[in-house]
């Protein structure tokens, strides 16, 4: 077992009172205008956290962590300069605020460059429940993952080896300043439970894997059906097959459903526009997905894993829809970006915030009893996707359904498209939406697509 720095339990170092925090960020700010910025904002962060990992019902990892940054950028007119500290001392901050403005000196004019608008700050910062630490013991930890993988060892003769099963726990706390008068922070959390498995049948092995997250403990599936479901799933794959060159329907789970969504906000990300990087340059207002399909980003969810009441810059989020049946109503700018752009700031300075697709009526097994044939995608593998021409090939394994039933697991092919046209043939999307991301999505049926095999 690894050595454990005592005390034992996370919640003996309690996360450092934000008043402080604040205190360091104005701190730098200060510093910043007295060194000669004419603007400058900071971002401070403080993190903790426990893991422990075993594998084969002995602990692999034991790791506590404890991880703190300050990031300082200035400007002079629009030039910018940039340093960072992980020492909160205030002479290390003086100096690391001196750093990022002798480089801004340096630097050339962007006139895209300065702080998001003072108009578009948040002036309240909501109470959106982040925060739910775990008192949570090292012995306690490794009891849970031993549990875990135990069950999946329980649940089938076939599973006859371990990657392993893993308890994270983690809080942490963020405060954002500028010196356009915004300062706030607040605390968050998010725990998981993890478990990897190996199968065999004959000369056939495969692996697969489960999990479960949430900012609260109480939040988090039981130990055991993680395990089992890891082996249900691993059980499921053996006697996996290769298929011949086809076309059909494709229905990717809600885990590799969430990765098309996340393309989806690749092209139309600031960064890729201004740079025109995108298949969906210049497509607002136009239809981009079949008219069934709403997709709002929700970032004011309790609880959820990606709400926050500001993004990076300060600026205010808000619950927006855009996607309404199929038109694309909205981009996902940073302040940066939108100056690019000639457009303002929507608040993504960081990413999307729940990202949500409205769901539809069929829930997995009518979807998959819909098809007369088809491929059901439950792992995706390669990076075959250019977001410049929407090409699409990637790596795939599952399983072959026929005349509304699975008939057996495949790998070892490849699902290949194009996303413009994959995403205008979203035929279904399930109602089994999975919360457990940033990305909130059920099962997706695209209509039709390149299968490659043998």
């Amino acid at each position: 077992m690894s050595s454990v720095a005592q005390p034992n339990r996370q919640s003996a170092r309690p996360l450092p009172d934000q008043p402080e925090l604040e205190r360091l960020v104005q701190f730098a700010l200060d510093a910043a205008r007295r060194h000669g910025a004419d603007a400058a904002e900071t971002t401070l962060s403080v993190d903790q956290g426990l893991a422990a990992s075993v594998r084969r019902g002995e602990v692999e990892t034991i790791e506590h962590r404890r991880d703190r940054a300050m990031a300082v950028a200035v400007y002079f007119g629009r030039r910018k300069g940039a340093a960072s500290t992980a020492d909160f001392s205030e002479r290390a901050i003086e100096d690391a605020v001196k750093a990022a403005c002798d480089i801004a000196r340096y630097t050339s004019e962007d006139p895209c460059q300065g702080l998001a608008d003072p108009a578009h700050l948040a002036t309240a910062v909501p109470d959106l429940d982040l925060y739910h630490p775990w008192d949570l013991s090292v012995d306690e930890a490794i009891d849970r993952a031993q549990a875990c993988e135990q069950a999946a060892f329980d649940t089938d003769p076939a599973i006859d080896n371990s990657d392993g099963a893993e308890v994270n726990s983690h809080g942490g706390v963020r405060v954002y300043g500028n010196t356009n008068g915004f300062l706030h922070g607040y605390p968050a959390s998010s725990h998981s439970l993890s478990c990897a498995v190996l199968g065999r049948r004959g000369d056939d092995m495969q692996r697969d894997f489960w999990y479960s997250v949430s900012r609260l403990p109480e939040g988090l599936a039981s130990a055991e059906s993680v395990g089992r479901q890891a082996a249900a799933r691993t059980v499921a794959r053996l006697g996996s097959r290769r298929l011949g060159t086809t076309t059909a329907p494709v229905l990717f789970t809600p885990q590799m459903a969430r990765s098309l969504l996340a393309h989806f906000v690749g092209a139309i990300s600031g960064g890729n526009l201004y740079r025109k990087a995108s298949f969906l340059l210049d497509s607002l207002g136009e239809g981009v997905f079949a008219e069934r399909v709403n997709l709002r980003e929700q970032p004011h969810l309790p609880q959820a894993l990606g709400s926050a009441p500001f993004d990076g810059e300060g600026v205010a989020t808000r619950e927006r829809a855009l996607v309404e049946a199929g038109v694309l109503r909205g981009y996902v700018l940073s302040s940066y970006s939108a100056r690019q752009l000639g457009m303002e700031t929507t608040g993504n300075a960081g990413g999307v915030h729940n990202l949500a697709l409205e769901p539809g009526d069929l829930d997995y097994d009518a979807l998959v009893g819909g098809l007369d044939r088809g491929l059901i995608v439950t792992h995706l593998m390669g990076q075959g996707v250019n977001l410049v021409t929407g090409d699409y090939s990637r790596g795939a394994a599952g399983f072959w359904v026929e005349n509304g039933e699975i008939a057996y697991p495949v790998e070892e092919i490849t699902v290949a498209g194009n996303l413009r046209d994959m995403f205008r043939s979203f035929a279904a999307v399930g109602s089994d939406t999975d919360i457990q991301g940033n990305i909130r999505t059920g099962s997706i049926l695209v209509d039709r697509m390149t299968i490659a095999g043998e």
